[in-house]
């Protein structure tokens, strides 16, 4: 029934079948356990209902005058969309929601997706990630580290009420528990009805767990943490604590790859990364009047890349996503558990307390002034309106 159901999506992705080697080995995608000897339909439909973000083209010129395709260097940025899409997708339409071609999805999922066109007045589009990351020192077209993919992500994450998400990036290593809890509880930055217009919006799906109400106050957190797992080569003491992170509920993957070739490594088989390619250049895409998507073009329908994890360049960056406060406490207890046991060389540290020696921790708030290094901006619909004027006045 299963192989009738998904007859079409088979059939397109039946390179999948042939790619994966004849293992007893599990695969892991996205903290989800999968039998190639078994399941592997659930396995292929599971990696093609991701949101898959790649070069694109014939979009508006960034800034007005710069690039109007990031072929040749977005690829990190592509994939740090993946990583964040992903995180949406979890908030919204929960972990085990799959995609299935020409099947109408529900308006959160077109909502989410429009968040990642490639125009400027979106949120997370290329044009304000590459416009952001000049405040990080990254001139538009230069390529990004996962690092700075995490910090121009952190800040454009202020200006989305919608998703409402608290995103922390760690410092040297270092997750911080309390300062994490201080910036989930810190008072919401979207008003009152919003939050409430949102959550009908979840309970309007039905009373899954995926889709409950969250805990109230609570901010659905985003946490990235950047890592060097070596110098030039990554360190083979770490291998089996990165590998666990991919078996987490609360995996979102990892940002990495080469030097300046960046891949949104998705899960594992033995001792191969799993992955999705942002290395393929497509034409812009834009919204339908109604508001939807024509999306087949952000799912890849194509067989998965593996790579080894020995040829992985040491600079990643994990990602997490948790719903609740439960999800957070659950996922400390895990990296006690299974990351820092036994470890003669930790991958991250994970304390109770805000190191004394730092500087104190503020959660971050929405600026009423901020810059990018091109605009001022107090929103991004504000950015927009400052991005048209600054044209004209260009003129």
């Amino acid at each position: 029934s299963v192989l009738s159901r998904y007859e079409n999506q088979i059939t397109i992705l039946s390179d999948y079948l042939e790619e994966f080697p004849e293992t007893d080995e599990p695969v892991w995608i996205l903290g989800r356990q999968h039998h190639l000897n078994t399941d592997k339909s659930k396995l292929l439909l599971d990696i093609s209902a991701r949101l898959w973000f790649t070069y694109r083209r014939k979009f508006s010129p960034i800034g007005g005058t710069g690039p109007s395709s990031d072929a040749g260097w977005g690829c990190m940025l592509r994939c740090g969309q993946m990583m964040l899409a992903q995180a949406l997708i979890c908030r919204h339409l929960g972990r085990d929601w799959q995609w299935e071609k020409h099947k109408k999805q529900p308006e959160e999922y077109h909502r989410i997706l429009r968040c990642f066109l490639d125009r400027k007045d979106c949120c997370y589009s290329i044009h304000q990630m590459a416009q952001m990351g000049v405040g990080e020192g990254k001139s538009i077209g230069e390529w990004f580290g996962p690092n700075t993919v995490a910090q121009v992500l952190k800040k454009l994450a202020l200006f989305d009420e919608w998703n409402s998400l608290a995103v922390y990036v760690s410092m040297d290593n270092t997750v911080v528990i309390e300062d994490i809890k201080k910036m989930c509880w810190s008072p919401a930055q979207s008003s009152g009805v919003a939050h409430s217009s949102a959550h009908l919006h979840r309970s309007a799906l039905g009373p899954n767990k995926n889709t409950a109400g969250l805990c109230p106050g609570w901010k659905p957190l985003l946490l990235i943490i950047p890592l060097r797992l070596g110098i030039n080569h990554i360190n083979p003491v770490y291998i089996d604590a990165f590998k666990e992170c991919f078996k987490m509920p609360q995996s979102l993957g990892a940002l990495g790859g080469k030097p300046n070739n960046a891949y949104y490594f998705i899960g594992f088989l033995g001792n191969e990364l799993i992955y999705l390619d942002p290395h393929t250049t497509q034409s812009f895409v834009d919204s339908e009047e109604n508001g939807t998507v024509d999306d087949e073009s952000f799912h890849c329908q194509q067989a998965p890349h593996r790579m080894k994890i020995m040829n992985l360049d040491p600079s990643v960056a994990l990602g997490f996503f948790c719903k609740e406060e439960c999800d957070f406490d659950n996922w400390c207890s895990l990296v006690q558990k299974e990351i820092l046991k036994q470890q003669s060389l930790r991958m991250f540290e994970l304390v109770q307390k805000h190191p004394p020696h730092w500087p104190p921790f503020i959660p971050p708030t929405k600026p009423e002034v901020t810059t990018t290094g091109a605009e001022l901006i107090e929103s991004t619909d504000k950015l927009f309106e400052l991005e048209e004027e600054f044209e004209i006045l260009s003129v």
